[in-house]
Formats: structure tokens, sequence, C-alpha cells
């Protein structure tokens, strides 16, 4: 994958969930549920927010759980469709991708990632600062 969220403030809350022995999860990655206490990389828009991943994960090397951040400050890829301003809240778009699209809908749903601290202009894909699981 590429994109890969990069750490800035260290995240306090950490959990483990479940991940298949077969899936290779790179350090950084946006996770999204994929069952009861199971994640998977995100791989589109929309996707449930899980977390962070805190380590990396190679496949088949027989470990079946990963770690991922809730919380924290991180630099994401924001995507080049939406404009985007500090204090937005963010929603994964797709692979290691957010952008500001977020609705009151999205929040139910679980698709809240973080609160944006820079602005995004229209078309223009950056690498922002956002803090994780904060309103």
């Amino acid at each position: 994958m590429t994109n890969e969220a990069v750490n800035i403030e260290l995240p306090r809350i950490i959990k483990r969930f479940t991940v298949y022995d077969s899936q290779a999860i790179p350090l950084g990655t946006l996770l999204t549920f994929s069952g009861p206490l199971q994640v998977a990389p995100s791989s589109g828009a929309d996707d449930p927010f899980a977390g962070i991943a805190t380590e990396e994960k190679t496949a088949s090397d027989g470990i079946v759980n990963i770690a991922a951040a809730q919380d924290g400050v991180w630099d994401l890829y924001h995507g080049a469709g939406l404009t985007g301003a500090v204090g937005e809240l963010v929603q994964i778009s797709g692979p290691n991708t957010v952008d500001s699209s977020l609705d009151e809908a999205g929040i139910l749903l679980g698709q809240f990632v973080g609160k944006a601290h820079e602005d995004v202009t229209v078309g223009t894909a950056k690498t922002i600062r956002v803090m994780v699981g904060q309103i």
C-alpha cells in the first residue's frame, strides 16, 4: 500500500483486533472493521474506522492480531476530490485516504476518523495533520 499514516503525537488508546493470517498490513495503515473485533485495511469510501495499525503484519506469518491506535495526531493523505478546512471532520475515502465529506449519518455509522488541522483546496491531494478520534 501507499500513503500510510505517519505518527506525530503518540496515541494513548491502542486496542488489539483479530486479522486474517494471510493478510499483509503495513505500519500506519488505516483499518476498518471487517467483522466482530476483526479489522482489515481500508478499501473504499464510507468504511467504518477502527484505528491505525501501530505495527507491521506480514502475510502468512502466523500472527492473527494487530494493535490499532484510536487517537493521537497523525499525518494522513487527503484525496483531491474535495475542499477541506481546518476543524472539519474527516472520514475514510479509499485505501489510506481521507476526505472532508463526513456528514451526520457518517458519524452514526462509525466513519469518523478525526479533525483536520490543515486546509485542502479542491483538486489538490496532500498530506494533512489530523487529530484522530477527536470531535
